[in-house]
C-alpha cells in the first residue's frame, strides 16, 4: 500500500511539471514554453524552454499575456 502512495504522489508531481504555457507577444507572436517560464529579475528576460526542447528568452516588456495550458 505505500508504494502505490508513493507512486501516486510521483505522479501527481511530475503532471505538475508538465504544464504548458502559451505566451503571447507584443507584436503577436505565440510561443509555447514546456513548463513554466522564469523571469530573471537582474536582466529582465522571461527565460524558457520550448515545445522542441531548447532554452528560449525574450524581454518581459514584450510579453502581453502568458496562460497556462
Amino acid at each position: 500500500m505505500k508504494h502505490l502512495i508513493l507512486a501516486t504522489c510521483c505522479l501527481l508531481a511530475l503532471t505538475g511539471c508538465a504544464s504548458e504555457y502559451i505566451i503571447t507577444t507584443t507584436d503577436g507572436q505565440m510561443l509555447t514554453s514546456h513548463g513554466k517560464p522564469e523571469l530573471d529579475r537582474d536582466t529582465g528576460m522571461l527565460e524558457f524552454e520550448d515545445a522542441e526542447g531548447r532554452v528560449q528568452q525574450i524581454p518581459q516588456s514584450n510579453v502581453k499575456q502568458m496562460l497556462e495550458r
